[in-house]
């Protein structure tokens, strides 16, 4: 319950740009003991910060999947092809849900041996045609928007696993917050595998760093 209200709350600040505090107790009937406890959570995130009285966004409302996919295909191809010579054999990796991510598939040796972790529905495709990948798939919900599985147990998945490598992309980078995502439980996967990862490589588009 309370992580679905983060979304909702998460998506109420991104569609209003700037919102009080006021009005989002009033929006989501809850005191304002518990939109601040929401607002810090969701700070995390590094897409919102405070304003006086109240909060705003900092990120680019979500592109849809299909503007993404098709945007600086080139550009993500290469970046795809150089990201696979980062996968060496026997390691456990993950590849999160970006457009620019999956294009690893396509340059990996196809008889390499790893643990693949991902909540990409294209790198599980892709994968699913590798016989000596062992695929572990994060998440149980589909978002259709963004061609991706997320859950709220995603992050004590991901920790019972020693990540060798992360690949992932990001909404935009922040000098404070590192990495950020325009989507809470996107966020929470990115932000255990960075710690959890022995080394993260990320890419994000220039416009949001």
């Amino acid at each position: 319950m309370k992580e679905k209200r983060l979304q909702l709350v998460e998506k109420f600040i991104h569609e209003k740009g700037t919102t009080s505090l006021d009005e989002l107790c009033e929006h989501f009937d809850v005191s304002k003991n518990t939109i601040r406890r929401d607002i810090n959570k969701i700070l995390e995130n590094g897409t919102i910060q405070k304003v006086y009285g109240g909060v705003r966004t900092t990120s680019e409302r979500l592109i849809p999947f299909e503007n993404r996919d098709h945007a600086n295909q080139e550009e993500k191809q290469i970046i795809g092809e150089i990201a696979a010579t980062y996968v060496e054999e026997d390691e456990i990796i993950f590849i999160d849900s970006g457009t620019t991510t999956r294009n690893m598939m396509a340059f990996l040796p196809r008889n390499i041996n790893v643990t693949l972790l991902t909540n990409n529905l294209d790198v599980i495709n892709a994968a699913a045609t590798m016989e000596n990948i062992n695929l572990i798939i994060i998440g149980n919900n589909y978002k259709r928007k963004t061609k991706s599985f997320v859950g709220t147990d995603d992050s004590n998945t991901i920790e019972k696993y020693n990540v060798n490598k992360a690949f992932m992309a990001a909404t935009g980078v922040s000098i404070t917050h590192g990495l950020t995502n325009s989507d809470l439980l996107e966020y929470e996967i990115k932000k255990t595998n960075r710690c959890k990862s022995r080394k993260s490589l990320s890419t994000c588009r220039p416009f949001q760093i």
